[in-house]
Parts: C-alpha cells; structure tokens; sequence
C-alpha cells in the first residue's frame, strides 16, 4: 500500500487539497499514471487505488494548487517498491523555500 501526508512546516499545520498523482516506470515505455489523489484536511492520501507490484514509482504533488508562490510548484519523488505486501508511506514536509521526505511508517 503506498500513501502520503503533506505537512506545511511554515504554518505547523496539514496541507490539505493538494493534488497527488502516483506513476509507474515501464522499461521502454516511460511513466504510466497508475493513481491520483487530493490530500484530505489532514494532508493525507490513504488510498491510490493502484494494484500491489513491485517497481518503480513515482509520486507527483502539485505544490502550486496550494501555494502559489511556493519555489518548488511541482515536487517529485521517486522509489522503488521491491515488497508489495509491505506498507510505503511517504511523508512530505513542505515550505515555500524547500522541503523534505522520507520513508514513514
């Protein structure tokens, strides 16, 4: 299961509405969207609707629907899925100057 929370450390609250979309790598193919999501009132993503398989993904917040003046309109992270019985949250920590990730629990 892959999901995500986007939390705003200017403000030291959720990000809430923030569009998600979850990709695929497909060797010879490129990138296929696989799910899509807007983060609740407390910034979360819970489900993408994307089937369990081990690959590569990659997760796609659009930054500029919730702050327009943001450096960063557009964050991408990209990581691999190599158990897919296994739970993959990916936490966001965003300001309008950087922002940070890691692999949650």
């Amino acid at each position: 299961m892959i999901t995500t929370q986007v939390l705003d450390t200017g403000r030291g609250a959720p990000a809430a509405r923030i569009p998600v979309q979850l990709d695929l790598f497909i060797t010879g193919q490129g990138w296929r969207e696989v799910g899509h999501g807007i983060t609740t009132e407390d910034g979360r993503v819970l489900d993408f609707g994307e089937p369990p398989a081990e690959g590569i993904y990659r997760i796609m917040f659009d930054v500029a629907a919730y702050m327009p003046n943001a450096f960063y309109p557009s964050i991408a992270i990209t990581f691999e899925v190599r158990n897919p019985t296994d739970r993959y949250h990916l936490p966001l920590l965003l300001s309008p100057y950087g922002y940070s990730t890691c692999r949650g629990s």
